[in-house]
């Protein structure tokens, strides 16, 4: 089974490992993989141009010669070889869950699980809050979208990559991390004590505002689980209900989600059989996903608010707003997220998932670590939000008064 999982990040546990090596080697010239026994399917998708010898060799020499023989464990040496073949990708988002993890990773992104609650990512190999979650500990404790993370407890993280960084950060209810914080502007680092909890992902918030007399749709999307879509519909039939006159789709510090539930919201603007984003796989292919044409809040005026949490779904669906109904985009540059993510559950309970494309935009704006450069830039600054200001929200507020 494959869903389209684009999320930033990034909310899962990754079981940390090197490159562990193969089994029995023997003492003669025979092909090491013939002397193995008690593997079960070693020809199974074999290249036939790859000498695996080197594998089983490695496997040898532990076997034979490891200080704590009876201990080894082969399937989580297996785990481990697969674990450090996908991180020789070199991707941050391509992960490989072993069965606890994979269960882990399924109960993420259906919005409910332990932690700090926030979205973290990687940005010039820096480790990146994209977003913390509203109403998280991550929140209340004051990170903000774009804090560097230096240090994880004692750990520094400038060799981890984000599976590795999300293993340390998360957690049971009730413990605590430090993160070590830099900030933009900050000359040195500071440190954050965040008590873990249990963290339920909110999916909007929804309201109409009296803006001198004009009502005003506010719809904040948190992110794009996989209820999102089903959420988005009632508040759409809850407009059609209104008086209302216009709308402010605010994707700020949304981190992404699921493809489809982008393609799904997104349609409720734009005109059936148009283009919202496109998936190039590098080889020559792509695939489109178009509006399904709901059409039915086409014609109310519309702004779209993004800051530098808002990533990949977040920016699928800015994307084509303004692609496809010349919608104004206020607030401050995207993140950058820009390509897919596809989950496969593979045997065993183990599940892969795996960069299978780069997106584009329908004008042919490529997101990737490029982001969306707002309309109308309007920054929020820490001053602003602890003296409840929000001056991204009353620009945009402003333009449909």
């Amino acid at each position: 089974m494959r869903r389209k999982f684009i999320s930033s990040v990034i909310i899962v546990i990754l079981l940390a490992g090197s490159f562990y090596g193969g089994f029995w080697y023997g003492k003669n010239s025979r092909p090491s993989i013939e002397k193995v026994s008690g593997v079960f399917n070693k020809e199974t998708g074999k290249p036939d141009s790859i000498d695996f010898s080197l594998f089983w060799d490695s496997w040898t020499q532990i076997e034979e010669k490891f200080v704590n023989r009876s201990a080894l464990d082969y399937q989580k040496m297996v785990y481990g070889a697969i674990d450090g073949m996908v991180k020789s990708l070199g991707d941050p988002y391509t992960a490989f869950f072993p069965p606890v993890e994979s269960k882990k990773f399924s109960e993420d992104i259906k919005g409910s699980f332990d932690g700090i609650g926030a979205e973290i990512g990687m940005r010039k190999d820096i480790l990146i809050v994209i977003s913390p979650l509203e109403g998280s500990p991550a929140k209340k404790a004051g990170l903000l979208a774009g804090d560097q993370i230096l240090k994880i407890d004692d750990k520094a993280t400038a060799d981890l990559n984000v599976d590795e960084a999300v293993n340390l950060i998360r957690g049971s209810k009730g413990t605590q991390v430090t993160l070590a914080i830099l900030r933009e502007g900050w000359s040195d680092t500071k440190d954050y004590k965040i008590t873990r909890d249990v963290i339920n992902v909110p999916i909007l918030k929804y309201e109409i505002k009296d803006i001198g007399g004009k009502k005003i749709a506010y719809i904040q999307l948190y992110e794009f689980t996989e209820n999102a879509a089903n959420e988005f519909t009632k508040k759409v039939n809850e407009i059609l209900n209104s008086n209302a006159q216009g709308i402010v789709l605010d994707l700020r510090g949304n981190p992404g989600g699921y493809l489809e539930v982008a393609v799904d919201i997104a349609s409720w603007f734009v005109d059936g059989g148009k283009l919202v984003v496109s998936e190039d796989f590098g080889n020559g292919n792509k695939n489109e996903h178009t509006s399904y044409g709901y059409k039915k809040l086409a014609t109310y005026p519309t702004v779209v608010l993004i800051d530098q949490g808002s990533a990949s779904a977040s920016e699928i669906l800015a994307g084509a707003l303004r692609d496809d109904n010349g919608i104004k985009l206020v607030g401050e540059k995207s993140f950058g997220k820009g390509s897919v993510q596809e989950l496969e559950n593979l045997r065993g309970g183990t599940s892969l998932k795996v960069t299978v494309a780069k997106w584009l935009t329908p004008s042919g704006h490529s997101i990737m670590e490029q982001g969306l450069e707002p309309d109308i830039q309007v920054g929020r600054t820490q001053e602003d939000v602890d003296a409840g200001r929000d001056p991204q929200l009353d620009k945009a507020l402003e333009m449909l008064k």
